[in-house]
């Protein structure tokens, strides 16, 4: 039987849904406000990654498109679970809270550390990954989470009991929670860990995007500490549990949207920048290759170089338009054959008489 409608609500509202609409708990009206705003940016995030994946000119940074699409869809999932927690548990809501929260992280938090992954890489110089790769990382990493969440819940329910999550007692079913998302905080402390390393190499623009991970990971990890505590306080009463866990949904959702999705799009449709990339393709720098026939050209030979001539600090570099080295030439040898010239004879002023006649 309904309970009656508080204010705010109309009077055929199913009470389980009052939090909704009641402003006597103005929490639930407060968070359903940022959660849909929030999905409705994440909606709008990835419409714009459509229409931009056209104008993207950087090969590395088109090659994250699909991971980002996956994380934007975790990211709208988040702030979409929001409202299980403000619709009161039962038997409906109960397995969706303790299955999703756990899968939904992880994928977000499995694209940016295969973000990382890729971004270590480039700033080193090294050869990058196919977005097959990153993609294949990212799904690979949350589909653990998956299958210890569908473990959990099969052998909690025993297969038909849905109302067990609201049977259970509040401390109970908060541990429970926690301890159903330690593979989420392990993959949150490894893209933690990973990002600094996307500040070690000398190719600075890539550093860029670490600081976007770094910064996403710092304020995630402060938001997880703060509901882990509040959640396990015996002390709390438990009708905040709920809140609790929505806020933080809430709260991390626009933790992902502004220090990583709003700076990675800002990004997305700059030019290539030649500095960010090593010596193009310099593995393929001509090596003197093995005489296999033919008679040996002694003026392209190895002993005709002069000594020490290729470690000369006159030796330049154009990047981007040969695989050759520009070389300041030494000065020639001057080969010229000198001509033979007459002396002056002392007869030039004899003129056959004597002085004075």
């Amino acid at each position: 039987m309904n309970t009656p409608a508080p204010n705010g609500c109309r009077s055929n509202l199913d009470s389980r849904y009052h939090r909704l609409c009641d402003l006597a708990e103005s929490w639930g009206i407060v968070l359903e406000t940022f959660a849909a705003v929030g999905a409705v940016t994440s909606v709008a995030f990835m419409l714009a990654l459509l229409v931009l994946i056209c104008k993207v000119q950087d090969s590395n940074r088109r090659k994250m498109l699909p991971t980002q699409f996956l994380f934007l869809l975790g990211v709208l999932g988040v702030f979409g679970l929001t409202f299980a927690f403000i619709i009161k548990l039962d038997g409906d809501t109960g397995p969706t809270r303790f299955f999703l929260f756990g899968v939904l992280f992880a994928i977000c938090f499995s694209c940016l550390l295969a973000h990382a992954f890729q971004l270590a890489k480039l700033v080193r110089g090294r050869r990058p990954l196919s977005w097959l790769v990153i993609l294949g990382l990212a799904l690979g990493f949350s589909l653990v989470q998956d299958v210890i969440a569908v473990e959990y819940i099969v052998l909690t329910m025993n297969r038909t009991n849905v109302n067990i999550f609201s049977e259970l007692s509040a401390p109970r079913r908060n541990e429970d929670f926690v301890m159903l998302l330690i593979y989420v905080l392990f993959l949150m402390m490894l893209t933690f860990l990973v990002s600094f390393f996307t500040f070690c190499g000398p190719f600075a623009g890539w550093k860029k995007h670490g600081a976007h991970i770094c910064l996403t990971m710092i304020f995630s990890l402060a938001v997880w500490v703060a509901w882990i505590i509040l959640l396990l306080i015996s002390t709390l009463d438990p009708k905040w549990d709920d809140a609790i866990l929505g806020t933080a949904l809430v709260v991390n959702g626009w933790v992902f949207l502004l220090f990583y999705v709003l700076p990675e799009f800002l990004l997305l449709p700059k030019q290539q920048n030649p500095m960010d990339y090593p010596v193009e393709d310099a593995f393929c720098k001509p090596q003197h290759m093995k005489q296999s026939c033919g008679a040996e050209n002694k003026a392209y030979s190895e002993e005709e170089i002069t000594p020490g001539f290729e470690e000369s600090p006159d030796t330049l570099y154009a990047p981007y338009s040969t695989h050759f080295q520009l070389q300041n030439r030494a000065p020639q040898k001057d080969f010229s054959i000198p001509r033979a010239q007459a002396q002056p004879s002392p007869y030039n002023n004899y003129e056959g008489r004597k002085e004075g006649r």
